[in-house]
């Protein structure tokens, strides 16, 4: 069945009679007052069952599960530095991030989750239904199973909305992957504590909070389609004031969901572009110790940069009071500084379409992914005029900034890493000719890419996830 315009109904409905979004952030602020949490960093030898291997190179679980922390050394023909060595997170499972469904006098209600995880900013955070790696899942650590999984393994083909293998962070993790799912019940289930029913409009009304829409349910959302008509049916929605002003941006941004015709390059010019571009560039892995790593340094209680740039590998001791595990100890990946991601939009034969940038990151699964017009650590502002558009965002002026909150990246991994999340609407002057590794891409487009795997980066998502209707 085609569930599109159920997604569409769904995310311009802001009124749940079961939860305002007052009622939500009401609820969370009891959730994070009622569970305990205590994040210590330790020493490295202070985890339980974590080892620094050094016959190996890599710190590591006891169970040979979970993730280990590796040392690579990178070469490639993409960008100014063709060379480096990094420690990343090689954690070859496939896990679930998965969303329940149902539908209630015609609208799609969300089962989202109140979840803290160790990295987490502001600890308590929107999560999917289910959250979870194959290790927690398999009950490697010896807790209870994640809450409705079995709804998720047992799910029958006509159940499943949305599936998906998506990628992560290129930069952090090696190849990594998970199942985004969204799934559909017809009946009621029992609702835990911890567990509320959001439209998609108020998800993506909440995501304009800082923090406060984790990272895994963004990307779960990012890849929902919402169908496509032509123009003359969008124009009858213009002319009937659908769902509000027919000439605010968010309206905008619909038709460019949904808009089929309008679209600068054809999809299979964009697939051309971007397969030549993977084809061009080159990356090349080679495994490294990470006691051996060029210009990093293991500490008794960190892997760290030697001039403290980029990020850094701790070990925390972790107790929160309402996981499957009430305490336990992991390394954590700790960012040293704050990133900006950032997408232009230009309107193009009248629909919007997003500036992209096909990226190589160390750890990506096809060499090239599509990622926001900008992308960095805020360390690169001094070299502004080696990253293509940055200093275009830096100097953009209010009225242009369409979208902008601070954005939690994956706390089960990331230690409080944020980045501010932007949508940028270029001026008349802004060029519609750009480099050969950009393209201008519309939002239907971009919504076709993620029925695929490794298309677009989690930073570009993350943005396509924010982007509101009304």
């Amino acid at each position: 069945m085609n569930y599109n315009i159920d997604f569409l109904k769904s995310t311009l409905t802001l009124n749940n009679p079961f939860n305002s979004i007052d009622n939500i952030k009401e609820w969370i602020k009891q959730r994070n007052d009622a569970v305990s949490v205590r994040i210590e960093n330790i020493c490295f030898n202070e985890m339980d069952k974590w080892r620094l291997d050094k016959e190996k190179g890599l710190l590591r679980h006891t169970s040979g599960k979970f993730f280990t922390i590796e040392g690579i050394n990178v070469t490639t023909n993409w960008g100014k530095v063709k060379e480096w060595e990094q420690p990343i997170i090689n954690q070859p499972e496939i896990g679930y991030l998965g969303i329940i469904t149902r539908e209630v006098d015609g609208i799609l209600y969300f089962l989202l989750q109140a979840k803290i995880e160790p990295g987490n900013v502001n600890n308590v955070q929107l999560s999917p239904t289910l959250q979870a790696t194959k290790s927690n899942y398999t009950q490697v650590h010896k807790g209870k199973k994640p809450l409705y999984l079995e709804y998720f393994q047992n799910a029958k083909p006509e159940q499943i909305l949305l599936d998906q293998i998506q990628s992560e962070q290129g930069s952090r993790f090696l190849r990594k992957r998970n199942r985004n799912i969204i799934i559909k019940i017809d009946k009621e289930i029992p609702i835990n504590e911890d567990f509320r029913w959001l439209t998609l409009g108020q998800i993506k009304e909440l995501i304009r909070t800082d923090n406060l829409v984790n990272m895994d349910t963004r990307t779960v959302i990012s890849g929902i389609p919402f169908g496509e008509f032509d123009r003359k049916s969008l124009d009858l929605f213009s002319n009937l004031n659908f769902k509000g002003d027919s000439t605010s941006f968010q309206f905008e941004m619909m038709k460019s969901a949904l808009d089929n015709s309008s679209s600068f390059f054809s999809f299979d010019e964009i697939l051309n572009w971007i397969s030549s571009l993977k084809c061009h560039y080159e990356l090349l892995l080679k495994p490294k110790s990470i006691f051996k790593l060029k210009n990093w340094t293991v500490t008794d209680s960190e892997i760290v940069e030697n001039e403290e740039r980029f990020f850094k590998v701790i070990a925390a001791n972790v107790q929160i009071s309402n996981r499957e595990v009430a305490e336990w100890t992991q390394p954590l990946v700790q960012p040293m500084q704050e990133g900006l991601i950032v997408f232009i939009v230009k309107r193009i034969n009248g629909v919007f379409h997003f500036l992209v940038q096909a990226k190589v990151e160390s750890g990506n699964f096809d060499i090239v992914e599509m990622a926001p017009t900008v992308q960095c650590i805020t360390g690169s502002y001094k070299s502004s005029k080696d990253l293509p558009f940055l200093d275009y965002v830096l100097k953009t002026s209010q009225n242009q900034i369409k979208y902008d909150t601070l954005q939690s990246e994956e706390g089960g991994r990331f230690y409080r890493e944020q980045n501010r999340n932007m949508i940028i609407e270029a001026d008349e002057n802004f060029p519609i000719q750009v480099l050969p590794n950009y393209k201008w891409i519309s939002l239907h487009q971009l919504t076709i890419f993620l029925k695929f795997n490794n298309y677009l980066n989690i930073q570009s998502r993350s943005l396509i996830a924010a982007i509101r209707f009304i």
